[in-house]
C-alpha cells in the first residue's frame, strides 16, 4: 500500500522527504541523498514501462495510473510516493483510490511564498508564475524531452491541487503547513511520525535518537550546503543555461512580505483570500 506525500511544487515536499528518509529509512536517523531513493515520485515513467501507451499523446499514462499503482502494491508492502498530481481524475480515470493508497500527508505552503519560489524554479516572471498558479489544466512534464509526455503529471491550479486532497474521503489525509515545519520542526514532525505509525499499524515509541539526527542534518542550510558541494539530483536544468537552477534557493527568507511589491500582495491575497483564512494564514 502507498503512503503519499503530496504537495503543489515547490512547497515543501522535498524537505518532507528528507525528514522522512532519514528517520525510516537509515540506520542512526543521519540523512544522506541517496535514501530519498526509497521515497520516488509517482506518476514517473519508470512505472509505466511495461504499459502500451503513446508517450506522444498528453496524458495517456493516466489511463495506467491504476494499473501502475496495483503492480507496485502486489508484494503488499508499504511504500512512500512523492507526488504533484492532484487527487481527481482525468477521462473518468482516478489517480489513485483506497484499494491501493494507505494514507496521505499533504504539505501546503502559503501560495504567497509558492510563487517566488516557482518564479525562481521554474525561470518565470511574477506574471507567468501567477499564470501557472492559476491555471485547472497545468500539468508538469519533462521539458528536456519535447513531445515525451511520459512523465506526465497533471496539477491543476494551487487551489485545486490542495483541495482534492484534502477533501477526498478515500483513505485518511494529514494537513501539515510549511511554515508550521519550519517554525517548529520538533513538534510537527514527531506528530507526523505518529500519524504514519498509526498507519502502519506501529507502537513502538519513536526513537529518540534517530529522530533528533533526522531533524539536526536536515536543516535548509545544510541541504544548500550539500547541494552547493555535491549538486543534487532533483534540480532542473536552466532552459537557458547550462547548469542547474538551484534547488535550495531561499528556503525560509523567502518572506512574501518583504519580497513582492504590495500590488502583488494584494492581487495574491484577493486570489486565494478564501484558502489563506481558511488555513489560517493573515
Amino acid at each position: 500500500m502507498i503512503i503519499w506525500i503530496s504537495s503543489y511544487p515547490k512547497s515543501g515536499n522535498t524537505w518532507l522527504r528528507t525528514l522522512i528518509s532519514a528517520y525510516y529509512y537509515s540506520e542512526d536517523g543521519i540523512f544522506k541523498e541517496d535514501l530519498l531513493k526509497n521515497i520516488t515520485q509517482f506518476p514517473d515513467k519508470f512505472y509505466f514501462k511495461d504499459f502500451d501507451y503513446n508517450p506522444s499523446i498528453v496524458a495517456d499514462t493516466s489511463k495506467f495510473w491504476i494499473e501502475a499503482q496495483k503492480k507496485i502494491n502486489h508484494d503488499k508492502k508499504i511504500r512512500f510516493f512523492k507526488t504533484h498530481n492532484f487527487y481527481g481524475s482525468i477521462n473518468n480515470i482516478n489517480f489513485t483510490d483506497k484499494k491501493n493508497s494507505l494514507g496521505c500527508i499533504y504539505i501546503v505552503r502559503d501560495p504567497r511564498n509558492v510563487i517566488t519560489s516557482l518564479k525562481n524554479h521554474y525561470e518565470l516572471d511574477y506574471n507567468e508564475a501567477l499564470k501557472f498558479m492559476l491555471s485547472e489544466k497545468k500539468y508538469l512534464c519533462d521539458f528536456r524531452n519535447p513531445g515525451n509526455f511520459s512523465d506526465f503529471q497533471f496539477i491543476s491550479s494551487w487551489e485545486k491541487n490542495y483541495q482534492t486532497w484534502k477533501y477526498q474521503k478515500d483513505f485518511p489525509v494529514k494537513i501539515v503547513r510549511y511554515e508550521d515545519l519550519l517554525k517548529d520542526t520538533n513538534e510537527v514532525f514527531r506528530d507526523l511520525i505518529k500519524f504514519i505509525n498509526i498507519l502502519l499499524e506501529n507502537n513502538e515509541k519513536i526513537k529518540e535518537k534517530k529522530f533528533k539526527n533526522a531533524i539536526s542534518s536536515t536543516t535548509f542550510e545544510k541541504l544548500k550546503n550539500y547541494e552547493k558541494k555535491k549538486g543534487f539530483d532533483e534540480a532542473v536544468f536552466s532552459k537557458y543555461e547550462k547548469k542547474k537552477v538551484p534547488f535550495f534557493n531561499l528556503g525560509p527568507k523567502n518572506n512574501w512580505n518583504k519580497i513582492l511589491d504590495k500590488n502583488l500582495q494584494q492581487d495574491l491575497f484577493n486570489i486565494f483570500s478564501k484558502n489563506l483564512t481558511e488555513l489560517g494564514y493573515s
